[in-house]
């Protein structure tokens, strides 16, 4: 009996669905260093009457900030990708406006844990101030059947792994799906961690876009 190779495979591709998308933006220089001073001066004033962060804890400002004026360049650029999101979206609905924008301040040995931002369309991040072992973000797979079957691999790829942890620095801003979870990890520095966060929806949902699609 002779040894032969079966050639049955005459084409083979790898076909992905339903990419989940995260956007990575990393302002420039000048102007995050301005918009970063803004903020950190805009916090200093509202934190004036409270004690110092204890190591583990964190604190979140209200969730009005983009009405201010000092937050006014950090809120043009949140709307500028917005835009330009739905347009590779392909969304023809582009009216959207920030529906809440708060701070995050988190001090040594505290962390976020996993969770999403219901009621809204996109969510961002921008940071404002970070250092080495408090410059990740982490995103958690949104597909819950996906750990039903968890059998060990040789080597975690983006195709197998359940979690992506993105590295950010001062003047990045991260926009994502308001449904995925993600979460942060404690922080490992001596400092505190500075961001802010933003939701995104549609303008006038009910009006426009809440209506049986049958």
């Amino acid at each position: 009996m002779h040894n032969k190779t079966l050639r049955w495979i005459e084409a083979s591709d790898v076909i992905p669905m339903f990419p989940t998308l995260v956007w990575k933006i990393q302002l420039e220089r000048e102007l995050h260093e301005a918009i970063d001073a803004k903020v950190l001066a805009a916090l200093l004033d509202l934190r004036r009457e409270l004690p110092p962060l204890a190591a583990g804890k964190g604190w979140q400002s209200v969730q009005t900030l983009h009405e201010r004026d000092d937050f006014r360049d950090l809120v043009g650029c949140v709307q500028d990708a917005a835009r330009g999101i739905l347009r590779f979206l392909k969304i023809s609905y582009q009216a959207v406006e920030i529906s809440a924008c708060w701070a995050n301040v988190l001090a040594a040995g505290a962390s976020h844990r996993i969770h999403n931002h219901p009621n809204n369309f996109l969510s961002c991040v921008y940071y404002v101030l970070t250092h080495t072992g408090t410059d990740t973000i982490n995103f958690h797979d949104p597909r819950n059947q996906t750990g039903i079957i968890r059998p060990p691999v040789a080597e975690l790829t983006a195709e197998n792994t359940d979690q992506v942890v993105v590295n950010v620095k001062n003047g990045t801003l991260i926009v994502f799906p308001a449904w995925l979870q993600h979460s942060v990890d404690a922080n490992t520095s001596e400092h505190e961690r500075v961001s802010v966060s933003f939701n995104v929806m549609f303008s006038a949902f009910t009006e426009h876009l809440s209506k049986p699609l049958w």
